[in-house]
């Protein structure tokens, strides 16, 4: 398990060997949130779902037991389309990255232009020294409502689904097997509007949810909710 030196380390590599979007925050909530759930105990997979070039997987990885199970679903080719639940904001961005213009993380090209993102991403766990089998790691390729099939209990999973429809497929099918005390970290409920819209939506039905706005909004279940103050206190 990595040292919080190490962890810094690898916040400040990923960004810039630009492997993932985020800012240094909300890396460091992720980082957090695995470690949080080392430290108590927690049972259960870590999950990514959209993990782009890998670069907050990578992260989560090297802070896991080698012990856990984690697994990372991304379509690995381009981004599905929207739906009629999606708002202008999505269909805008959509438009953008299906007309070949969007640029990549510092100008770079596209991820999802990219011919084989599945091995880059593999070939990137490899050299920051967690290759994906021998660190317990799967990535699972293809879209989430064909390949996201939950088997066991969830401490912890990073959800990067940007539209309405992955977002909720994510949430029905996970959302039901996180442990008490586990949490949902929501990379997009403040960037798209389909994300937002399908997050309020499904928690509306449902109580013993703690929302913690960190650098991304974090979903923590149960009463052990209350536990992510007294940890956070502890850990500073």
């Amino acid at each position: 398990m990595s040292t919080p030196t190490d962890i810094a380390d690898v916040i400040a590599r990923v960004r810039s060997d630009h492997l993932t979007y985020l800012n240094e925050r909300c890396l460091q909530d992720l980082a957090d949130a695995v470690q949080e759930a080392e430290d108590r105990g927690l049972q259960g997979q870590v999950i990514e779902a959209g993990t782009a070039l890998g670069g907050s997987a990578i992260l989560m990885a090297l802070v896991k037991s080698a012990e856990r199970e984690m697994r990372v679903y991304d379509a690995f080719d381009m981004i599905p389309p929207p739906t009629d639940k999606d708002g202008e904001d999505v269909h805008k961005r959509y438009a953008r990255i299906t007309s070949g213009k969007s640029k990549g993380i510092g100008g770079g090209t596209y991820y999802g232009y990219h011919d084989d993102l599945l091995g880059e991403v593999t070939a990137s766990f490899e050299q920051y020294g967690v290759p994906v089998k021998e660190s317990n790691v799967e990535l699972v390729k293809g879209y989430f409502e064909d390949t996201l099939h939950v088997d066991g209990p969830v401490a912890v999973a990073h959800l990067d689904a940007d539209w309405y429809e992955s977002t909720m497929t994510c949430l029905q099918r996970i959302e039901p097997h996180l442990v008490a005390g586990g949490r949902l970290v929501i990379d997009d409920y403040y960037q798209w509007s389909g994300c937002k819209k399908a997050i309020d939506e499904y928690f509306a039905r449902r109580d013993g949810y703690e929302f913690v706005k960190l650098g991304r909004l974090h979903i923590v279940k149960g009463e052990d909710a209350r536990k992510l103050r007294w940890w956070q206190k502890k850990k500073s």
